[in-house]
Order: structure tokens, then C-alpha cells, then sequence
């Protein structure tokens, strides 16, 4: 147990390796890459900045001395500054360089950039393999007839597979939305205090050209094509909305998923993994509670409601600079990626191992078939030479009738046995059980199925092969 609270993000739901890209180590060291890539590039353009000052600065990126960081932040109440005082302590013959002609917002929104990018690089991933997952799931069970709902009352059938599709379908939106902010997101740059680089302009005694150059050197040695092409001191706020949104289409797809899950699973169709030792109910001990589908609904919800933060924040911040942002990002962003990794992480999980029942399916099927299948028996009928109209009369009483022995009394539905004994519909019984195979009544669910993953779905996993497989262990 810890002694103070611990985030249970951290704790108990998402991976190592997003924790990773968040962590403290993480951000402190990516803060003295870049103000060693900032020295080289400076260097490089004729700023007198010696080989030696370089080395120095490349033989302490990674031993941070947090002690005595936190020190000087008591000292001087500017996290950045704290930092740049550290590394000096670290790097006395560096010491005049670091942080030469830059604010705060270089290494703090260059860094969040960098940090969303490997992030949403992890969730990308960890999508392909929700996505492999279900796929092979609507494989194996493209043609099982099912009943579909709609209202969650029973409707025209549907398959297994066909339904896995529409689930997919999402997270390929999802995959297509994230693609496109990955394509967009650029990092800061150098811009100085407001945004105009003026720092810079004067570092380089009014030369314009090297103040751009240096800042394509900025955006090669980060990995981008370009910087943000305007600014303020910061970014503009609405990337953070762009990449959330993101994240919450990611949640929205799950939540539909994980819900989908549980009324299925109160249906008796289909079940969530389920350990050999796991307890679903500390009082009733026959239960198994969807507890998977019910954790990706709850973490998504949390998640969802986080796209709020990055709305406001971009909405309320004021001119080139205000700092009413600082905090929010801090907890905003980590939080939702954390989220989202283990929102992704438990639909790998739940998807891999779900165990469908096709006895149970065919129950309901039949329970509703009498229904469901009476406009085929009235055609079949009026081909034989019956009337229509007579036969749809018919066929509405017995309907009403048997509905009310269903609803009033509990009984079973005998729909079908009243039409049979109708002599007007002058059936046979084999005729009649040839009219109820369920697999005439799905359309063209199992074709559809098959069409979206193969046109769709497979051509995606194929190029993105080297990224499959992850493993995606839930404790539960």
C-alpha cells in the first residue's frame, strides 16, 4: 500500500509503456535533448558554442538530479528555470549555452508534442490489434444467425460476424481520425516570447535567414517536415482538442462495444473471458458479471468527459500567452492517454476471448421466428393459391392471440401451431420448418461480413502486420 494516493491509472489499469511516456524521467530528459539540439543547431549556424560545451551537455541528458531541481524550484518557482539551473550544476563549462535565446514553451510544448506523437503512435497499435482481434472473431462467426435488436427489441436476424463488423467499423473511423492528427501534429519550434522569434532575430544580429534555418533544424532533429507555422509563445491550444478528440471517439466506440457485451452476455449469447478462479459477485456466487465490459465502460465515460478540458482551455486562453493552461495540460493530457491505453488494452483482452453460445442464439431465434417469418409464410401461401387478404387477417389474429398467451400467462409462443391448424394456410409441417431456417432471414449479413473484411479490414492488418500481437494481459 502506498502512504499517499497514487493515480489508479498508474496503479491498476494502464500498460508500462504509456506510463513511460509520461513519466518524470521521460520529460526532464527530453527537456535536455532539446536544449542540446537547440545548442547544436545554434552551432551550427555560427553562434560560438564550442564541441566541448557539447559534450558536456551529451554526457549528463539522463542523470537528473531531482533533489536538488526540487531546490531551486522552491527557490526561484519556475519549474523550467529549476531545470536549466540543474543541468548548469551538471554542465559547468555549458552553463552560459543552455536555454540560449528560448523560453519556457521550447522545451514544455516541444516536448508535450513529442510525447503525444509517441502516444498516439502506442494507441494506434494497440487500435490495429482491437481491430485484428474482432476481425477474427467475425471470421469464425460470419454466418451464425442471430437475433438482431433494434430498440433492444427483437428484430430481423442478423450473424455474429455481421454485428462484430459494425463494432469495427468504429474503431476504423477511430484509426482514420488518428491517422489524419498524426499527419497534422507539428511541434512548436523556437519562437521566443510571443511568438516572433525576436530572441532569435537578435542572436543572429538581425539575420532572418538563419532564425528559419535554425528552425528547420529544430524540426528535422525532432523527427517533423515542419514547425507550427504561427504561434504564439505557445502552440495553439486547439492540437491538444484535435489529438483528445481523438481519444474520445476512441472511448465512444469502446463504451458502445463494452455495452453491446453486457446485454449480450445478460442474454446468455455470448460471455467475456472469465478466469478459472475469478469471483463475479462477493455475495452471489453463481454470477458472472461482465466485469471487463463494465471497466471499459466506466474508463471510457472518464475519458469522454475529458475532451471537456482541452475545449476550455483552448477557448479561454488570452492573446500570445496565458499561463491559466499550465495546470490542466499537466493532468488533462497524461490522464486521457493513460485512459485511453487502458480502454484499448481491455478490448484486445475481452475481444480475444469472447465465447459465444450458438444454442442460446438459435433459442431466441426460434422464440421470435413465428413472428419474423410470417410475411415469408403469407407469400408462400398466396403462391399456392391463397387469398392475401384473407390470409393476412388471418394471420394478424393469430398473432394477437398468441402474443397474449405469451405476455398474460407466461406460456410459449404458439403462433406457429395455430397457423398450421388453420386449414385456410392448408400447410404441411415440413413445408412450415423449411420457411423457419433462420439463415433466410439474415439477408446479407454473412456476404456483408465477409466483403468488409476482406475489401476493408484485412488489406489494413496486412500493412500494418509488424504491429500486431501485442499482448494485452487485464487483471482482474
Amino acid at each position: 500500500m502506498h502512504e499517499y494516493y497514487d493515480s489508479p491509472l498508474c496503479a491498476r489499469y494502464a500498460d508500462e509503456e504509456m506510463k513511460r511516456i509520461f513519466s518524470d524521467d521521460r520529460k526532464f530528459s527530453t527537456w535536455r535533448r532539446l536544449w542540446l539540439l537547440l545548442a547544436e543547431s545554434e552551432q551550427a549556424l555560427g553562434i560560438p558554442i564550442f564541441d566541448a560545451q557539447l559534450d558536456e551537455l551529451r554526457d549528463h541528458l539522463d542523470d537528473i538530479d531531482y533533489e536538488a531541481a526540487a531546490r531551486y524550484e522552491q527557490k526561484v518557482r519556475h519549474d523550467v528555470m529549476a531545470h536549466v539551473l540543474t543541468f548548469g550544476d551538471a554542465c559547468p563549462a555549458a552553463r552560459p549555452i543552455i536555454h540560449l535565446g528560448a523560453t519556457s514553451c521550447f522545451v514544455g510544448d516541444n516536448t508535450d508534442i513529442l510525447n503525444m506523437r509517441d502516444a498516439m503512435l502506442l494507441i494506434r497499435k494497440l487500435l490495429l490489434n482491437a481491430i485484428a482481434a474482432l476481425a477474427d472473431f467475425a471470421e469464425a462467426n460470419k454466418d451464425l444467425p442471430t437475433l438482431a435488436w433494434t430498440h433492444f427489441q427483437a428484430a430481423q436476424p442478423t450473424t455474429v460476424g455481421k454485428r462484430a463488423c459494425l463494432w469495427i467499423n468504429d474503431l476504423l473511423f477511430d484509426l482514420r481520425r488518428l491517422d489524419f492528427e498524426l499527419s497534422e501534429l507539428r511541434p512548436l519550434g523556437c519562437r521566443g516570447a510571443t511568438g516572433t522569434a525576436a530572441s532569435f532575430l537578435a542572436l543572429f544580429d538581425g539575420d532572418a535567414e538563419k532564425v528559419e534555418l535554425l528552425e528547420k533544424r529544430i524540426a528535422d532533429g525532432l523527427g517533423f517536415d515542419r514547425c507550427q507555422s504561427v504561434s504564439g509563445q505557445t502552440y495553439s491550444r486547439k492540437t491538444d482538442f484535435a489529438v483528445l478528440q481523438v481519444l474520445s471517439g476512441i472511448a465512444q466506440s469502446a463504451s458502445k462495444f463494452a455495452g453491446d457485451l453486457r446485454l449480450l452476455c445478460h442474454l446468455k449469447e455470448l460471455d467475456e473471458p472469465f478466469e478459472p478462479g475469478q469471483i463475479g459477485s462477493s455475495a452471489m456466487a453463481y454470477k458472472r458479471n461482465p466485469m471487463r465490459a463494465e471497466r471499459m465502460a466506466s474508463l471510457s465515460r472518464y475519458l469522454i468527459s475529458q475532451l471537456q478540458n482541452p475545449a476550455f482551455t483552448a477557448a479561454s486562453q488570452w492573446l500570445e500567452r496565458t499561463l491559466d493552461d499550465s495546470a490542466n495540460r499537466r493532468l488533462a493530457i497524461p490522464e486521457a492517454f493513460l485512459a485511453a491505453d487502458a480502454v484499448l488494452n481491455l478490448c484486445i483482452n475481452v475481444a480475444r476471448g469472447l465465447r459465444v453460445y450458438p444454442a442460446v442464439c438459435e433459442k431466441h431465434l426460434r422464440e421470435e421466428l413465428p413472428f419474423l417469418a410470417t410475411e415469408n409464410i403469407l407469400m408462400y401461401c398466396v403462391k399456392k393459391g391463397g387469398d392475401r387478404q384473407t390470409l393476412h387477417e388471418r394471420i394478424r389474429l393469430h398473432a394477437m392471440e398468441a402474443a397474449a398467451q405469451v405476455k398474460e400467462y407466461g406460456r410459449e409462443n404458439d403462433l406457429l401451431e395455430r397457423i398450421l391448424a388453420d386449414e385456410a394456410f392448408a400447410l404441411t409441417r415440413a413445408e412450415l420448418e423449411a420457411l423457419l431456417d433462420p439463415t433466410a432471414f439474415t439477408g446479407m449479413a454473412g456476404r456483408q461480413c465477409e466483403r468488409f473484411l476482406r475489401e476493408e479490414v484485412r488489406p489494413l492488418l496486412e500493412t500494418n502486420r509488424e504491429l500486431l500481437n501485442v499482448s494485452a494481459e487485464v487483471e482482474v
